[in-house]
């Protein structure tokens, strides 16, 4: 009996394969597999940051690296490029000149994602960025960055200093010492602050003063989106003695950080970062 049912099924495959093959064909793919057709912006974010860096440009939208729980929406496409070139010009020159050919190809987030809108937060604070586990950097506001104003450019590119601080505290860490210069004014309520009443306190923005990693982020941030002398005035108008000491206490921490770790020294970074900002607002 066993047999005879072992004979059926092989009898019934064999006619199930003949029918499959005598059958319609099923038609071409439904799956597009045609290599998509570049456009100049794309041409040019390949030659730009893909080949020479592998650094990915997100522009188009794409929902599953944005936070569906926000109103965003992509950048004007006429946007994207500008906004790019400053990235360049703040960013990615200043590290090349100091740190050497391979400093951003080997220490880099391997993508930026740009938004078009504001990042909104229910404390009434914007996210202008963030980063995420070292490997991507999401920008907000593209759509609304004006080139020729040079106190909102810097707010801006501040962001992208701040967040590269982090992969670089990533990749080697700072020296833990630096919690310890004040840290008894942390909190997270820093948004209830303002710059003026942060720097009392010792901490060179509001944002500083919520955590220890966000302070020295910060540091570096607002070092490397004001000139030397500009950074020496907002320090040399804060009123204690105390808050004074702590900041240039910690700018000494950032210095030594840069020059140990990679060998860069800051205050020529500085410079650098400067001079090209100023550059693209003349």
């Amino acid at each position: 009996m066993k047999d005879i049912i072992k004979y059926i099924t092989i009898v019934a495959s064999l006619l199930v394969m003949i029918s499959c093959d005598k059958g319609e064909s099923v038609g071409p793919s439904q799956i597009n597999t045609e290599t998509p057709a570049l456009s100049e912006l794309d041409i040019w974010i390949r030659n730009n940051f893909i080949g020479p860096y592998n650094i990915d440009i997100q522009y188009k939208w794409n929902e599953n690296e944005v936070d569906l729980n926000r109103f965003l929406y992509p950048p004007t496409e006429e946007n994207v490029q500008p906004l790019l070139e400053v990235v360049q010009a703040v960013w990615i020159e200043p590290y090349t000149q100091l740190g050497g050919e391979n400093f951003i190809r080997n220490i880099a987030p391997r993508q930026f994602t740009l938004v078009g809108g504001f990042n909104f937060n229910q404390t009434g604070t914007i996210t202008l960025g963030i980063a995420e586990a070292g490997t991507k950097i999401t920008l907000f506001n593209v759509d609304q960055l004006d080139l020729s104003d040079l106190t909102l450019t810097r707010r801006y590119f501040q962001t992208i200093q701040h967040e590269y601080a982090h992969i670089l505290n990533q990749t080697r860490p700072y020296n833990p010492d630096y919690g310890n210069v004040n840290p008894e004014d942390y909190t997270a309520q820093w948004f209830n602050r303002s710059d003026a009443e942060a720097r009392e306190l010792g901490y060179i923005t509001a944002y500083a003063s919520s955590e220890e990693a966000e302070d020295f982020a910060e540091m570096v941030a607002t070092m490397l989106t004001t000139s030397k002398t500009e950074f020496d005035a907002i320090v040399d108008l804060i009123a204690s003695d105390d808050a004074k000491a702590f900041i240039r206490t910690k700018e000494q921490f950032v210095a030594q950080y840069f020059t140990d770790e990679f060998g860069i020294d800051i205050y020529e970074l500085q410079e650098l970062v400067n001079q090209n900002t100023l550059d693209i607002i003349n």
